[in-house]
């Protein structure tokens, strides 16, 4: 692959790295009340139009076929929004007495709440040859829970860091979540067929527009003198979210596996990548609403900024391995 095509294909990356280093020359452009007014551009418009986006596109017709499939959608959904949160905060509780910034693992913790993507979780099982309908499933049905459950969870694990009133979240979250998303699955029913002639490019779009509140995040960020990301804390948390991403397929593998199971090879793969893979595209409106007018709101979208680049990488890495051991074991 030439490195133009790569850079092609890693542009939304490439895209994170540039809206950061832009907001670090002039955080003034961005910040709340400067001439972006990202109080009303990105709190409202932004995080309503990428909701509006996965409504139009999200194929509900498609998630029918593999409905029956209940125990498989259990293991899915207890791991991603029971399991791997509660893991990750009795990990936190260790490591709570080191000398890692706390409002990174804060981060780390939201990481664990959020639910599961939409797109790499489906890509990566089709790419192995995996349940694909299976995976189309959790990752829709993961999505409409997580507008739910990912505020509560956030709550119950750092609700004594938001000074958010529990009535606000939730009206703003119906307002730009909600609502947006039932009229998209409302205009996807008239416009259905242009839309499979047309195939407009949506992950693009939603990407485009998660820069710009990315981009602006950071500007708050670097705009206030207080806060300060030693490199040390950084390094650390980049080990911690790939060694966390890497048990954890290990052991919804190992839990998939088992004599007793009732999971075919290709029901597997769709539970390595779905129960694994956290949302970017939803993680980072939720932690704006959740957590608005934090100072430290940057800080703590570091993990899950790091978190997405690395479930892509590592699953990529492992496709090849996992389509041989599925192969191997359908013979």
């Amino acid at each position: 692959m030439g490195l133009l095509e790569r850079l092609r294909k890693e542009w939304f990356i490439l895209g994170i790295v540039l809206v950061i280093a832009v907001a670090r020359l002039e955080p003034t452009v961005g910040v709340k009340g400067g001439p972006l007014k990202p109080e009303i551009t990105i709190t409202y418009i932004a995080v309503s139009a990428i909701f509006f986006n996965s409504g139009l596109s999200l194929k509900t017709e498609e998630l029918t076929s593999a409905l029956m499939h209940v125990k498989l959608h259990l293991f899915v959904q207890i791991f991603t929004l029971v399991f791997f949160p509660t893991a990750i905060w009795l990990f936190l509780q260790l490591l709570s007495i080191t000398p890692i910034n706390e409002w990174l693992l804060k981060g780390l913790q939201t990481v664990g709440c959020m639910p599961p993507p939409v797109s790499s979780a489906v890509i990566l099982t089709k790419a192995v040859g995996g349940n694909e309908a299976a995976a189309i499933f959790n990752s829709a049905f993961g999505s409409f829970l997580g507008i739910v459950i990912t505020p509560l969870l956030l709550l119950l694990f750092l609700g004594s860091s938001s000074s958010v009133p529990f009535p606000s979240i939730f009206s703003q979250l119906f307002m730009t979540v909600v609502v947006p998303l039932i009229i998209g699955q409302i205009v996807r029913r008239y416009i259905k067929d242009w839309l499979e002639r047309k195939k407009p490019p949506f992950g693009a779009i939603s990407s485009c527009v998660l820069l710009m509140i990315i981009y602006t995040t950071f500007c708050d960020t670097f705009a206030n003198p207080n806060i300060d990301l030693d490199k040390f804390s950084l390094i650390i948390i980049v080990f911690i979210i790939f060694s966390v991403q890497m048990s954890f397929m290990f052991l919804t593998f190992l839990f998939s596996t088992r004599d007793n199971s009732g999971f075919t090879p290709a029901d597997t793969v769709a539970i390595i990548f779905c129960s694994t893979h956290k949302s970017l595209t939803l993680g980072i409106p939720m932690l704006k609403i959740v957590f608005a007018g934090y100072e430290h709101l940057s800080l703590i979208s570091v993990p899950l900024l790091i978190y997405h680049p690395a479930q892509i990488l590592l699953g990529s890495l492992l496709v090849p391995t996992i389509k041989s051991w599925m192969v191997s074991r359908q013979k």
